[in-house]
């Protein structure tokens, strides 16, 4: 029977209460003599001769909270892995080295993988057994979590040397995944080409998305097929971005009262999603919408950047500029009551007039869409709606303006899902970039001053004396060694902030993180980077990640990060180790196209052509602003921008910034551009104009 809520809030508390992982705290008070990883609990497995059990998850995920409940909470089941097991929760937001390690075992084990992630480790950490979620009894196929407890001690005791030999052949296995790469390929437009082929091959054509259910964003995917349509002049690349786009934007995974995105959709048309919200989501998704906006002049993807990016500051960012890590599926015990509403509550908020038309425009009916309630959806377009309503477009939009805010005031009152408020640098890092990309397109300095206040929150607290990087920042302290996308994902939002804001300190920061980063990950034997650093704690395997997951591999955000520091800087040691990086994934850009995302949109920058402007301000700032709002109105994916003023004297220009602006001088007091390519520079223009007409 599971210990009442009640009970579990008045047991003494394990170790994990000294923990600052709001997952780890979920699990402070259950039962089970949970540890953290770490010393204390490697050394007493070793010493009891027990094995591991290892828990993985992390706090929005929605069946954690089922097996902490059904399971770890269960006084019965709770004494059984005491008594016969090191017992170690990890938060994967945390540990993400610990994650890819053990999700490897666990995938070759049962050839699926997901959270919470369940394995069993010899005291040597060399995995044995091991699943996902497991109900506390068996049922409908699935092993029971109790009958599991009892027979993996009953195989230690007695069949010890099975499971060493079962644990060594695994370790070997998970050690060859590490650092697989396969075999080289040259790197060329074929790989483009291929992609955007497989891409299209894949949509589906009535709802968007890639394959059938469950459906995730694939957002640097779709990123890639903008760059396709433009390189390519392939007019169904663009349809078929645009019409995921448009069904995502338009489904029940889009927040449409708060804005933002849930972590996926559990049905093939974007319905109803996974309610988490995933700041990485969040993050990748505003550059596609954004490069969507450019490349097409469609205002409501740019509603949709602004709803997200508002979500964000609003729900999401701490008064010290750092950006919070997830919000919750659950609210009071239930997975997305938060979100979903009756058709009667819709009426007594709006009145009958107004609640028929959101009603119909947003799906909302007596019987629900799901489990009895509505997941607010727009499944008809405006002009659609209006004509089965009787009215015009104008009056339709007029009265659901004015009908979000009183739904969403009347949210606002709900008890709210949980907020995972540790800050993480990577996805801090992807956050910065689409804050600071937003910024110039959509014309708001809100955005540009968010993403400064994040990068200079994680410039000041979480770096160490000698420059190094830690992974997380909860409860004023930063812990965890960083890891390669951390450091990947920073160098690429201080390059988008310097291209918002201009100021020198972020190229300068990201210089010399991007110093740090080789010298601490790149596998100088065999080219690429490894995930961990050369300073980092000891495990069965170094990783070296190839595959984009539901993030880009730090592998291949290393190489578009490089590409473009090296380009600004002039730095040709930085494009080469981003060019080896590229080969060292060659085989992947070739055989798993869709799994290659960020490396696709760096092999797209690296091919060129790419445009280097450069800007020199004249007398007015104000021509300087049009020059730039000119440049961010149109989708020139491969470009990078620096700006220098008629005071800058070359003597006197920030290191970075040499390359590109020395020599280059404002002519006739107007602002005045230089487009270049790898340094070369045609004639300077002057003014917006100017650049219209040479970029024509």
């Amino acid at each position: 029977m599971t210990t009442p809520a009640s009970h579990s809030s008045e047991r003494a508390p394990n170790r994990l209460i000294h923990e600052t992982s709001p997952y780890l705290h979920q699990h402070a008070r259950n039962p089970v003599d949970w540890y953290p990883w770490g010393p204390e609990a490697l050394a007493e497995s070793k010493r009891l001769d027990r094995p591991i059990f290892l828990s993985i998850g992390y706090s929005a995920c929605h069946w954690c909270h089922v097996m902490e409940h059904e399971s770890f909470e269960n006084e019965s089941i709770a004494a059984l892995m005491n008594a016969h097991f090191i017992c170690i929760k990890v938060d994967r937001e945390e540990r993400p080295d610990l994650d890819q390690i053990y999700m490897n075992a666990v995938q070759l084990m049962t050839r699926r993988g997901g959270w919470p992630m369940s394995v069993f480790l010899t005291p040597e950490l060399k995995p044995f057994y091991g699943g996902t979620y497991w109900p506390p009894e068996s049922r409908m196929g699935m092993p029971g979590f109790r009958d599991i407890l009892v027979k993996v001690n009953e195989a230690w005791l007695e069949r010890r040397g099975e499971l060493a030999h079962s644990a060594e052949e695994l370790t070997s296995a998970v050690r060859e995944i590490a650092t697989q790469s396969g075999e080289r390929a040259p790197l060329n437009e074929t790989h483009l080409r291929r992609a955007m082929q497989r891409l299209i091959s894949i949509t589906d054509r009535r709802f968007g998305g890639f394959g059938g259910a469950p459906k995730f964003p694939h957002a640097t995917d779709l990123r890639v097929l903008l760059r396709c349509w433009k390189r390519f002049d392939d007019a169904d690349a663009l349809a078929v971005s645009r019409l995921t786009l448009d069904k995502m934007a338009s489904g029940g995974i889009y927040d449409h009262l708060g804005g933002g995105f849930h972590r996926y959709s559990t049905d093939e048309r974007w319905l109803v999603p996974h309610f988490e919200k995933m700041l990485y989501d969040n993050a990748l998704l505003v550059p596609a919408y954004l490069e969507a906006f450019q490349a097409t002049g469609e205002p409501d993807y740019a509603r949709v950047v602004r709803e997200t990016l508002d979500y964000v500051l609003r729900e999401m960012t701490q008064p010290d500029g750092g950006v919070c890590s997830t919000q919750d599926a659950d609210s009071e015990g239930e997975e997305g009551k938060f979100f979903v509403w009756t058709e009667g509550e819709v009426e007594h908020l709006l009145g009958p007039a107004d609640a028929r038309v959101f009603n119909y425009c947003y799906d909302v009916s007596a019987d629900g869409n799901w489990e009895g309630h509505s997941i607010l959806n727009r499944p008809k377009t405006a002009a659609q709606a209006a004509r089965v309503l009787g009215i015009d477009e104008t009056e339709l939009a007029t009265v659901l303006d004015r009908s979000r805010p009183k739904l969403f005031a009347a949210r606002s009152q709900r008890i709210p899902p949980s907020r995972d408020d540790k800050v993480l640098v990577s996805w801090n890092g992807m956050m910065i970039s689409a804050m600071a990309m937003a910024a110039p397109v959509l014309g708001d300095e809100k955005y540009a001053q968010a993403a400064r206040a994040a990068a200079d929150f994680l410039l000041k607290e979480m770096r160490t004396p000698d420059g190094k990087l830690w992974h997380s920042y909860k409860d004023g302290q930063a812990r965890f060694n960083a890891y390669l996308d951390d450091y990947a994902h920073l160098i690429d939002g201080l390059i988008d902030l310097y291209q918002a804001v201009f100021d020198p300190r972020y190229l300068k920061a990201a210089v010399s993180l991007a110093e740090k980063m080789i010298a601490l990950f790149h596998d100088t034997a065999d080219h690429g980077f490894f995930y961990t650093s050369s300073d980092h704690e000891e495990l069965i395997a170094r990783n070296k990640e190839a595959h984009d997951g539901s993030t880009p591999s730090g592998n291949s955000m290393a190489a578009w990060a490089l590409l473009r520091l090296g380009r600004i800087c002039g730095r040709a040691d930085f494009e080469e180790l981003a060019v080896t990086t590229l080969e060292f994934m060659s085989s992947v850009l070739a055989q798993s196209p869709t799994a290659a995302g960020q490396a696709l949109v760096a092999l797209d920058f690296l091919l060129g052509p790419t445009r280097e402007v450069a800007i020199v301000d004249g007398s007015r700032s104000e021509e300087t602003a049009e020059v730039l709002a000119a440049l961010h109105r149109r989708f020139i994916p491969n470009k990078v921008i620096v700006r220098g003023t008629a005071a800058m004297k070359d003597d006197f220009l920030p290191a970075p910034l040499k390359p590109l602006l020395q020599g280059k001088t404002s002519r006739g007091g107007s602002a005045t551009i230089y487009l270049c390519d790898h340094g070369t520079c045609g004639l300077p223009v002057v003014g917006a104009q100017g650049l219209e007409t040479a970029l024509n």
